[in-house]
């Protein structure tokens, strides 16, 4: 079976990356072959940019952050998933182009079409097969982050409006594309992983009798 490329998206917060953890380790245990990844972050490129990056002491401008994302993203796809993909295995990424959409777009107010143009050049056109959005309202999401002052970092600094536009962005994606679907990440996270996993065994299960 070729391989299949899933992203996990959603505010810091919404309980994606708890999500993701489970729902590999439910898919390892049925047999399936999994590579769990992350933006930024997934290569080794990708951690440094990730440091600099997430780093709540540096102050950086919208469209730098913008060219950090993409370049990591485009490491990411060409180094990591890419030959992931062609070996067959489910590709598991929490965050790809859609987060940048969101929040240098949406968030940061950098003109949409710009971002499009750079997103192509670093995906090289490569989409999920299937994208979640773990949605949850901005005060939830906030919370849930703020709880531990140790695991701040720069986009948790981010004004309540930004945060607005950013949840509102991608419900707006979500509903103009056929292969996204909004996960109520307000639940108890049992619920939450059982919707994911149901979502995405359903892709599997299509991809198998195709």
């Amino acid at each position: 079976m070729p391989g299949i490329f899933i992203a996990f998206e959603g505010l810091d917060g919404s309980g994606k990356t708890t999500a993701l953890r489970t729902v590999a380790t439910q898919l390892e245990a049925m047999g399936h072959a999994i590579c769990v990844t992350r933006e930024p972050g997934g290569t080794e490129v990708g951690r440094r940019i990730r440091t600099l990056v997430l780093d709540p002491t540096e102050t950086i401008q919208s469209e730098t952050e913008l060219l950090l994302m993409c370049a990591d993203r485009a490491e990411h796809v060409r180094s990591l998933i890419k030959p992931a993909l062609a070996e067959g295995r489910i590709v598991l990424t929490d965050r790809f182009a859609a987060s940048t959409i969101v929040y240098q777009g949406y968030g940061r107010g950098l003109d949409l079409g710009a971002i499009h143009q750079v997103l192509n050049l670093a995906t090289g056109g490569l989409q999920p097969d299937l994208t979640l959005l773990f949605d949850v309202s901005m005060e939830v999401a906030h919370q849930r982050r703020t709880r531990d002052a140790s695991n701040i970092n720069q986009l948790d600094k981010l004004d309540i409006e930004i945060r607005e536009r950013m949840r509102a962005g991608y419900l707006e994606l979500a509903d103009a594309e056929a292969n996204w679907t909004v996960i109520d990440a307000s639940r108890p996270p049992e619920a939450v992983v059982q919707a994911a996993f149901q979502a995405i065994t359903a892709v599997i299960d299509q991809r198998s009798h195709a």
